[in-house]
């Protein structure tokens, strides 16, 4: 009798086995990793689609060499109705409310519709029980019906998509797709980028927090410039319910066997506008992204491994070594406090305003402090927080206590986190070296940060060591503490545009946003998001050789988003990238190369401008935890009677003994 296994089965059985030493006697093991890069996009065909013609040579021990050709795979437009709410199919990226039901785009009367976000975001490929799901998020909605503005007054989403993966080829498919619930958490406020937690949970994030003491101003009258009334309104159908402080966190996505998803949000990790959270290989180490103008750098260490329902939360002091080639320094952490989940949330649930954390001054006054935070709108204020309202103040409001304890908050667009746990080093994506970390010539209360302008940003390289104290002369009960940052990738601001509206070098990274980081082809991945360049691009950059290689182009007007690199999944190797918000800003297009009109109209009719986004992945990687040579046909399959360990692949991909 035949013996049958999947090919996952039997390459979940092979790989641990077959290490570099043990396979160098019996076959070929891949020594290094190349892409090569493709051009930027030339005419408007090329401005308007999502592609790749890039591709990865691979060399192996016996120098021998195999070339993969790169594709870019499209798993969904955020505008198809692929999800099921209540037995009917919605577009993937419509919100729904605190019952559930699809919100409802009312603005012009008589043409009432779904909201459908043009801006699908983090990416998080999970194996739960053998069967693959994806978590993505879908961060705004641009525009209503109407033309409007919808950023931040509608409720934002997450999608849960269950996949089917081809055994053979390892393509991803739709299965089904169901929205996730956040109505135990007061819904989700723009989330952002989004990590996986080493324990297999979505991380997301909650994107520029609304302003609390704004918000408190505007109470009783007819203004609403935070947008927390409008959200209430949308989520809640009752504006009444409006809290800043339900927002601003980081919620934990938990994909059951089952299917379903429960969420939790962390309000012991601190309340600031979480690009997203990244958690280090200890389990408890976590890194962020503070988005926004005049921000800080934080750092939460959680009390138990696995666990971020309690932890210290930290904020660093930059001590500026060197202005060259984006610039370095040292980070000294400061201790904002101790708290767990329940507590945070209790102090919300007493109603706790901002006018109860702090008192205020409108000008230098005796026992207030200055500062400038990117909470504050980039303006000085005059706080000290009233007596006993510390742990409010550490985890309500994370900036503004990190600025009065003497952090530094001067960081611009403080975007992706990504780990290389060999190295023991943290990317970090700065999208802009301007504003807060230019020298202030003293207009500032604190300047720390005086780096030369970098209007295209950096990457930066963070250290991470053990043995570290704090500001007090604590120790910090972690061993991947970050001590220093220094530029890696650096970006090239143009004097002026090029012919395709390039305002910095398309042949380096501009604005870089989303990090991801491979072990295994020791590289790191950034995806952009600005108008600096005309079309956005996905990189590769090996941080052994330092060679940088574009790998995809999103449409003009685009930002890369989604980004996460995946070394093996089922014995697969994937590229998640999605984009968002095409075609925007195009009227601002200052190109010569191709016709300006002809471009816009080519955008409209090609996909439509702020109305949908795409999500996605790059395939064609060679199979990176496989170490043998001649098990694949040039399209990545398996060859047909290939025998390794005894099996054999049959032509319908079964293994057969």
């Amino acid at each position: 009798m035949k013996k049958r296994l999947t090919m996952a089965l039997v390459l979940g059985l092979m790989i641990p086995a077959v290490t570099p030493a043990a396979a160098a006697g019996k076959g070929t093991t891949i020594n290094s990793f190349k892409f090569n890069s493709m051009k930027a996009p030339t005419s408007i065909e090329e401005m308007v689609k999502t592609y790749t013609g890039a591709s990865m040579d691979v060399t192996y021990n016996n120098g021998s060499k195999k070339n993969f050709p790169l594709t870019y795979k499209q798993l969904f437009l955020s505008d198809e109705k692929i999800v099921t709410n209540k037995g009917i199919k919605i577009p993937a990226g419509t919100p729904i409310d605190v019952n559930g039901n699809p919100i409802v785009d009312k603005s012009v009367p008589g043409k009432e519709s779904y909201f459908i976000s043009d801006a699908p975001d983090s990416n998080s490929l999970m194996n739960v029980g053998g069967n693959p799901y994806m978590v993505s998020h879908f961060e705004y909605d641009t525009l209503d019906n109407s033309g409007q503005s919808a950023y931040g007054k509608v409720p934002a989403s997450m999608t849960l998509t269950s996949l089917n993966q081809n055994k053979k080829t390892g393509e991803l498919s739709v299965k089904s797709a169901k929205k996730i619930d956040f109505s135990s958490v007061n819904g989700l406020w723009i989330p952002c980028n989004g990590s996986t937690t080493p324990w297999g949970t979505h991380l997301g994030s909650e994107e520029y927090e609304p302003n609390a003491r704004q918000f408190e101003a505007e109470m009783g009258t007819n203004q609403d410039t935070t947008n927390v009334k409008a959200f209430a309104k949308l989520y809640f159908g009752d504006e009444s319910k409006a809290n800043p402080y339900n927002y601003g966190w980081i919620p934990e996505v938990t994909v059951k066997p089952n299917g379903d998803a429960s969420v939790v949000k962390h309000y012991s990790t601190g309340r600031f506008s979480h690009e997203l959270m990244t958690v280090m290989p200890d389990n408890k180490t976590a890194f962020f992204g503070d988005d926004g103008n005049y921000t800080v750098s934080f750092m939460y260490v959680a009390d138990k491994e696995k666990d971020l329902s309690a932890g210290t939360l930290y904020a660093a002091k930059f001590v500026q070594t060197s202005t060259k080639n984006g610039g370095a320094g040292n980070l000294v952490w400061i201790k904002l406090g101790h708290a767990t989940d329940k507590e945070i949330r209790t102090i919300i649930d007493k109603g706790t305003k901002f006018s109860d954390i702090f008192e205020t001054a409108s000008k230098p006054t005796e026992g207030f402090t200055a500062i400038k935070t990117d909470s504050s709108a980039a303006k000085i204020e005059y706080l000290k927080v009233k007596p006993g309202m510390e742990l409010a103040a550490a985890f309500l409001e994370s900036r503004r206590y990190a600025a009065l304890k003497g952090a530094t908050a001067e960081f611009r667009k403080m975007e992706g986190i990504t780990v290389n746990a060999k190295d023991k080093k943290v990317y970090m994506a700065i999208s802009e070296l301007g504003k807060g970390m230019l020298d202030s010539k003293g207009a500032d209360p604190v300047d720390d940060i005086r780096l030369p302008q970098i209007l295209a940003g950096a990457t930066f390289e963070l250290r991470l060591t053990g043995n570290q104290i704090d500001l007090e002369g604590d120790e910090i009960a972690s061993t991947y503490v970050a001590s220093s940052m220094k530029a890696l990738v650096v970006g090239e601001d143009l004097a002026t545009p090029d012919a395709y509206g390039n305002k910095a070098n398309p042949d380096k990274v501009s604005k870089p946003d989303n990090l991801s980081y491979s072990e295994k082809m020791r590289t790191l991945f950034i995806g952009e998001d600005g108008a600096e360049h005309t079309n956005n691009f996905v990189w590769a950059f090996n941080v052994d050789t330092k060679e940088l290689s574009r790998v995809l182009s999103v449409p003009a007007g685009a930002e890369a988003t989604g980004l996460r690199v995946i070394d093996n999944f089922n014995g697969f190797s994937y590229i998640l990238s999605n984009y968002q918000h095409p075609g925007d800003e195009l009227q601002n297009w200052q190109g010569t190369a191709v016709d300006k009109a002809a471009l816009e109209k080519a955008m409209q009719d090609g996909i439509g401008i702020d109305q949908k986004g795409g999500v996605g992945y790059i395939s064609g990687l060679p199979q990176l935890d496989v170490k043998h040579v001649g098990w694949y046909n040039k399209d990545g399959s398996m060859a047909a009677n290939t025998t390794i360990n005894g099996y054999k692949i049959s032509k319908n991909g079964e293994w057969i003994k």
